[in-house]
């Protein structure tokens, strides 16, 4: 496989991503984002620990998705993830979801 075809492939991938991503987000509430992952959920919880002066993250989520284009299935029952990076949580507002009608001036 030469590197553009690894390219063209990668591309691929992302597009479908964002597209399975488009079809789910509005079944969701929360956007989880960490180092490594983005997550959309329903139900989380978020514990800050400190030991030893070190503070780190601990998200818990159930029924949730994951942005990751390498994992098979983007669904998972139960998510646990440790981290010492930051960890941002925002709220999915419906109206920011929804498209616009053709009545909104578009395509006129």
């Amino acid at each position: 496989m030469s590197a553009e075809d690894l390219e063209k492939y990668e591309t691929e991938m992302e597009l479908k991503l964002y597209r399975e991503y488009r079809d789910v987000v509005g079944l969701f509430k929360f956007v989880i984002e960490t180092e490594r992952r983005f997550y959309l959920t329903n139900d989380y919880e978020l514990q800050v620990h400190s030991v030893q002066g070190e503070v780190f993250f601990e998200v818990s989520m159930a029924d949730a998705w994951v942005w990751d284009m390498y994992r098979p299935a983007r669904f998972v029952r139960k998510v646990r993830v440790l981290t010492f990076k930051d960890v941002n949580v925002e709220e999915l507002a419906k109206t920011d979801l929804e498209l616009p009608s053709d009545d909104a001036g578009f395509g006129r």
